[in-house]
């Protein structure tokens, strides 16, 4: 195609960045540029970044430095960085590396284009990374003929965060919370649904606070549990999910959800970080394990069959061999599907990172190898007692085992393997019956 030029996007980090991607990938391809699979090849490189844990930060500015031989060969090639290490770091980065072009924070990823035909054509080396506190998220409706999986899709409907755990960066690098107008978030699923996807994740920093801020200035009364009901009544999506939650912000009314929504998953990513209420109260988190607890218990009230999965950190400053203990507790009385756990590491802007009474790391290694080897024992015994079960499982494609498996995944959002002879498509909704627990997913066959 005349006129056209090649983008290379690296992403690191949540769902969230995953969905930023897409849109910028989306904006360039509205300005002639198509996506390539090798940065070698590419008329302008983005690496959007996230700086929630040191080692995912490390991790793009290694990339980034490994691009310097690239931008010497090629002169003309644009450079971005975008995500929370862009917003963290901002000025300073186009210092660091005198190589890269732009540094884009979250709030102004819909300016790439522009952005980047500035620096093509003036040689400017911009550092957009102001937060207004008057952004708006804009109305976007995703292409269907581009890449991403036709029968699932994130849908975002906040972003920032106003909580301020101690040990996050988050409301720093995505700003203070603010919601998407309703009508753009059902616009977008009712698009997705007409153009045949069938599970659509909802995404923010903190879900269950969506619509606090707009209900502050008088525009909207629509909360999450109402956004919920909203996105259920669209023709044509069969499944829901969201994530992220914060606990102190779990309500009955979103509780009730999961009894009421036949289409909302019985999945809940619920992070309780530490069974400690003494770190817990360190970390600013406004909850006690015992707080958590009775949510937990409420959820599987409403919902037995629900799947709770979790994020914890190990090695926050100050924690004991008590404190661990009590996380230990937790996820045995819990008895979690699955965790993300990893170990506490300073944070810029944090204000954690000034606490002392840090954790050697030799510590916090052997904590967190100890804590991960309960929740693999845990979450296997979950997967064995699923065995003779029949789950209704979501085909996503072939299995990457050879033959004539595919795979899937279950309303509780486990991996599902299966033979079948005959062809199949991503989004079909079909009975399997559990026949072997493995480490990471489930086999069976067709019911």
């Amino acid at each position: 195609m005349a006129g056209t030029r090649n983008l290379y996007i690296e992403t690191f980090g949540c769902q969230m960045n995953e969905r930023d991607s897409e849109i910028m990938a989306q904006l360039m391809g509205e300005d002639s540029y198509l996506e390539t699979a090798r940065a070698e090849d590419a008329d302008c490189i983005v690496v959007n970044t996230c700086s929630i844990r040191g080692k995912a930060a490390q991790k793009a500015y290694s990339l980034l430095g490994g691009y310097r031989a690239l931008k010497e060969r090629r002169p003309d090639l644009v450079i971005a960085v975008a995500g929370c290490v862009a917003q963290q770091d901002g000025e300073s980065l186009l210092k660091r590396m005198p190589h890269l072009d732009l540094v884009i924070g979250p709030q102004n990823i819909y300016r790439l284009a522009e952005l980047v035909a500035a620096a093509r054509d003036k040689a400017a080396r911009t550092a957009a990374t102001e937060l207004r506190p008057d952004f708006a998220i804009p109305p976007f409706l995703p292409k269907m003929d581009g890449g991403g999986p036709p029968h699932k899709r994130f849908v975002t409907i906040m972003q920032g965060c106003n909580n301020f755990c101690t040990y996050c960066v988050v409301p720093h690098t995505r700003g203070r919370e603010i919601s998407r107008r309703p009508e753009d978030i059902l616009a977008e699923v009712s698009h997705l649904a007409a153009h045949g996807v069938r599970e659509i994740t909802l995404l923010g920093q903190n879900v269950n606070s969506y619509g606090r801020d707009r209900q502050a200035t008088g525009h909207d009364p629509l909360d999450f549990p109402a956004l919920l009901r909203a996105v259920a009544a669209v023709e044509g999506i069969s499944r829901i999910r969201f994530t992220t939650s914060h606990p102190k912000d779990l309500s009955p009314e979103l509780v009730r959800c999961f009894a009421e929504i036949a289409k909302l998953c019985p999945h809940f990513h619920l992070p309780v970080q530490s069974g400690s209420d003494r770190i817990l109260a360190r970390m600013n988190r406004h909850y006690t394990r015992a707080d958590y607890l009775a949510k937990v218990a409420a959820l599987r009230r409403a919902r037995p069959d629900i799947a709770i999965t979790t994020d914890i950190i190990v090695g926050f400053p100050g924690e004991s061999e008590a404190d661990f203990a009590e996380t230990m507790e937790t996820i045995n009385f819990v008895r979690y599907d699955s965790a993300f756990s990893f170990k506490y590491s300073d944070r810029p802007l944090a204000v954690a990172a000034d606490f002392p009474a840090k954790v050697p790391e030799e510590v916090k290694s052997e904590r967190l190898a100890r804590l991960q080897a309960r929740q693999d024992e845990i979450s296997q015994e979950i997967s064995a007692a699923l065995v003779g079960q029949t789950l209704e499982v979501m085909v996503e494609g072939r299995s990457k085992n050879a033959g004539r498996q595919w795979s899937g995944r279950s309303a509780d959002n486990r991996i599902v393997n299966f033979d079948c002879d005959r062809q199949l498509a991503p989004g079909q909704l079909l009975p399997v019956r559990v026949a072997e627990a493995c480490r990471h997913s489930l086999r069976g066959r067709l019911a």
